[in-house]
């Protein structure tokens, strides 16, 4: 029992130790994925993840750091330690979680098709064969597409971001994309370039290419810092901050799925 405490205390010193050094967290993100993540006229990051991130930050008394960085190298950037951890809309996978942590689960939504509204094309082998499915590169929805598409006589064409997906669906290059229901409604749908676009058939779901959820990625080796980010998350939801951020982007909740 009394090695027991002995270790409890150390582990909880280091842990405050840890907590007294972080004067900075520098979070990597793609700010392509609006409402999650994206760039103001004026240049300034907004979205649902960023101001969850300056909370997160504001509550471990640090400095937010926001390191933009292309989605399909995210992960060997915070492996080769450009910034701390990966606050982008990030899905929970299996083949992710064999690369880097994750946090506690931030929000949990699902995928669908979008093209021309009135288009009767569904997210099937069938209603796609032949047909170019724009994705963005290293994306969930790129590995879904990849892994039950491509094989089956589907193009599917990969994107550095999704922006460039929806400006060559719009030109008519692709017939249709897949992706995030909640990115593709608020920023693409209910904008004007996305008047005359839909969601056709069901959503797609697949937990292992498509994940479980968002969270925030971290290095394997960061347990301090993951538990310190669990921490933040949770007070967060506990004290009604995160439902308050939560309202200003969703009328639903996006946690619950």
């Amino acid at each position: 029992m009394k090695k027991t405490l002995v270790c409890l205390t150390l582990s909880l010193a280091a842990l405050s130790a840890h907590a007294k050094a972080l004067t900075e967290l520098r979070f990597g993100v793609d700010p392509t994925y609006a409402p999650f993540e994206s760039k103001a006229p004026d240049g300034k990051l907004v979205g649902f993840e960023i101001d969850l991130g300056n909370e997160i930050c504001r509550r471990l008394h640090a400095k937010c750091v926001w390191v933009e960085t292309a989605f399909d190298g995210i992960i060997p950037a915070l492996q080769g330690r450009k910034f701390d951890a990966i606050l982008s809309a990030m899905s929970v996978t299996p083949k992710r979680e064999a690369q880097v942590a994750f946090s506690s689960m931030l929000f949990n939504t699902p995928s669908s098709l979008i093209g021309p509204r009135g288009s009767t094309l569904q997210p099937t082998v069938a209603s796609l064969k032949g047909k170019n499915v724009g994705v963005a590169q290293g994306s969930t929805q790129e590995a879904y597409a990849k892994a039950y598409w491509a094989p089956a006589g589907i193009n599917v064409v990969s994107y550095a971001n999704q922006e460039l997906v929806y400006t060559d669906l719009r030109s008519g290059r692709l017939d249709v994309t897949l992706t995030d229901m909640i990115s593709g409604s608020n920023g693409f749908l209910k904008t004007p370039q996305g008047r005359d676009y839909a969601f056709l058939g069901a959503a797609v779901n697949d937990p292992k290419t498509l994940g479980v959820g968002a969270a925030i990625g971290l290095r394997k080796s960061d347990t301090e810092l993951r538990a310190m980010i669990d921490q933040a998350i949770a007070d967060m939801i506990k004290d009604g901050t995160y439902q308050k951020i939560e309202r200003r982007y969703f009328d639903f909740d996006v946690l619950g799925g």
